[in-house]
């Protein structure tokens, strides 16, 4: 069975679809991973980072996204097909990196999420469509070394989904003060959700991103977080750190051609915090 993990916060904007993205990348390629990409957020970032619009939108159509999943939980159908919806080999690097896999998300999950709540226990979880993700993915998860769940910022229903087919999660903070301040509902809430579920969920630890080293709140947020650690507050913090940069920014465009991952992150500047990170998370998981 392959390493699951989610990467949660509950504000946006923390680098958690780029890191997800990432990841993903640099496991494929410089760590010959199988991959799956699994796109949970309704804003479909990864999706469009990893495929070509147009292609999206087809597959939006014609029930081959995430949405056709949750749609069929609500309408007791049975449309939804996991291999039809798998998009196989995506990227921009050379046409497709072999091996990294994309399931998509849907503008269209917004309009369902209200339901999808109505029918769903949150104190037990004993009802609702909490285990639809890991029942539909269930033939195909063994094909994969790794899957890297993108959660929205919420911990409603479409989050827990991933949860419980997740092994552990990461937290992606931007050092700053609101982005921390959702660390303790997230851990509060995973730990209640997985107890419920009977299933282990390790806080894999927090990852720093858009991390600018010349500012004083960013550099006094980054040592408290530490220091949370050591008083055994908050899971570790990950050594390497994620800057803000263009790079980083500039490689979400899927339909800009490249050849390599130096080309798609820059070299000398994010490439080598990521793929150090991606080392990093590698010797984590298989702790």
């Amino acid at each position: 069975m392959p390493t699951v993990t989610s990467l949660i916060n509950l504000k946006g904007g923390v680098g958690k679809t780029t890191l997800t993205l990432s990841l993903a990348h640099f496991l494929a390629l410089e760590h010959h991973k199988r991959v799956l990409v699994i796109d949970l957020d309704p804003q479909t970032n990864a999706t469009v980072c990893l495929i070509p619009e147009n292609d999206w939108k087809l597959r939006d159509e014609t029930g081959r996204t995430l949405y056709q999943l949750f749609l069929d939980q609500l309408k007791g159908t049975p449309r939804f097909n996991a291999d039809e919806a798998i998009v196989r080999n995506v990227s921009n690097i050379s046409g497709g990196v072999q091996g990294l896999d994309l399931l998509p998300s849907s503008l269209q999950l917004i309009k369902i999420q209200d339901r999808l709540t109505q029918i769903t226990d949150f104190d037990s979880y004993q009802r609702g469509p909490i285990f639809a993700l890991r029942d539909a993915l269930a033939a195909y998860l063994p094909y994969y070394d790794h899957v890297l769940i993108d959660c929205p910022p919420s911990l409603g229903i479409v989050t827990l989904n991933g949860l419980a087919i997740s092994d552990s999660y990461l937290v992606p903070v931007v050092p700053d003060i609101l982005s921390v301040l959702g660390i303790p509902p997230i851990l509060d809430r995973v730990s209640h959700f997985a107890q419920c579920v009977r299933r282990n969920i390790r806080a894999l630890g927090i990852v720093i991103s858009k991390m600018r080293a010349n500012t004083l709140l960013h550099n006094e947020m980054t040592r408290r977080l530490r220091e949370d650690f050591v008083e055994r507050r908050f899971p570790i913090v990950f050594e390497t750190i994620i800057p803000e940069s263009t790079h980083i920014a500039e490689a979400a465009n899927v339909m800009a051609p490249i050849n390599t991952l130096i080309q798609k992150y820059g070299a000398g500047g994010p490439y080598e915090e990521l793929s150090a990170l991606t080392q990093e998370y590698l010797a984590h998981v298989t702790r």
